[in-house]
């Protein structure tokens, strides 16, 4: 199953992108009141890329990057630390339509999800939530 939504966010794909691959900053977007907090310095730069969050409550991830175009596309997949991912997948993709407007698109896949205990969280991720996701990124985008 995929969830997806996507809006046009006046700002540039490069500043959009910067809120999205430093994983500090996402907490101050995230539209699903889930991310409590990341360390800076996790900025993310390739495929292979792997960076920590601490979740709601209280609940640390490992990010594997996957997918990475520099200020185009980022993808992950959490595990526990040093586990292998659950098989959700976490998609922002970035296309310019000017110099300050960008389509942005954010998905959630979690097709590939198979651990009982996380279907009825991964039920509960709508294409509603990631909205509120995608409107907070455009709130935080026009002030950065």
């Amino acid at each position: 199953m995929v969830v997806s939504a996507e809006l046009e966010i006046a700002a540039d794909a490069a500043t959009i992108f910067e809120l999205i691959a430093d994983p500090s900053l996402q907490p101050t977007w995230d539209g699903n009141d889930n991310l409590a907090s990341a360390a800076p310095g996790q900025r993310v730069h390739a495929v292979g890329d792997v960076f920590v969050m601490v979740n709601k409550p209280d609940r640390v991830r490992e990010n594997h990057i996957v997918e990475f175009e520099e200020g185009r596309l980022i993808a992950w997949q959490p595990s526990l630390p040093g586990g292998e991912p659950f098989g959700q997948l976490w998609r922002w993709e970035l296309t310019p339509l000017s110099s300050e407007v960008t389509l942005v698109k954010h998905s959630y896949d979690w097709s590939q999800l198979h651990d009982e205990a996380r279907l009825e969280r991964a039920r509960a991720t709508t294409s509603e939530k990631l909205m509120g996701s995608v409107e907070r990124l455009a709130e935080a985008a026009s002030n950065h």
